[in-house]
């Protein structure tokens, strides 16, 4: 039984999901500035012209690329806060291409550093929103970037001893820290 013809739009979804995967491998590779469309239409096995038609430029191509998704639901109190962060840490530590991407391009690339501070932005205010206090967004600021700078360390640096530490090596040295910050007036 063969499969029925795809829609006009299916096609489109199709040919622009292989233009952005192209794009988030190559952008995590090399980077914004050594990423060319050419390039990306060749991973996609696309024209040219096509990625400029669906993306408009490399900028919003970059943009597409790199956006991730909304967090879920805050959590309900500061242990559990702790907890979700210590739980993304397997991510952290084998970042998806988008993510990579933004990470290698964002401090030479505006568009990449707009996008990761709209992305750490959403996660502070998720964390903060479990956290009692008033300076809430500061230490859920805090914690944030913690975390931001293991991933750098792991997957950009590789830093050797992130590198060979388990991820429950790594959770045990972490979750005083992030409980000390999760606490108000412990500073």
């Amino acid at each position: 039984m063969t499969e029925p013809a795809l829609t006009r739009a299916e096609r489109r979804r199709r040919t622009e999901r292989r233009i952005l995967d192209a794009a988030r491998e190559l952008f995590a590779e090399r980077g914004f500035e050594r990423t060319t469309i050419r390039a990306v239409a060749g991973a996609a096995e696309v024209d040219p012209a096509l990625v400029m038609q669906y993306f408009g430029n490399k900028q919003r191509l970059f943009g597409e690329a790199v956006r991730m998704a909304r967090p879920a639901e805050p959590a309900t109190g500061p242990d559990e806060a702790v907890e979700h962060l210590l739980g993304t840490l397997g991510v952290k530590m084998r970042l998806p291409p988008a993510s990579l991407a933004m990470l290698r391009s964002m401090l030479t690339h505006p568009e990449a550093a707009t996008t990761a501070r709209e992305s750490l932005s959403r996660q502070v205010e998720h964390v903060s929103a479990s956290l009692p206090g008033e300076d809430a967004r500061l230490r859920a600021a805090l914690m944030t970037t913690i975390m931001l700078g293991l991933t750098v360390g792991h997957q950009l640096l590789e830093l050797e001893e992130l590198r060979e530490a388990s991820r429950e090596e790594i959770v045990a040295a972490l979750r005083p820290a992030l409980r000390a910050l999760a606490a108000p007036g412990t500073h």
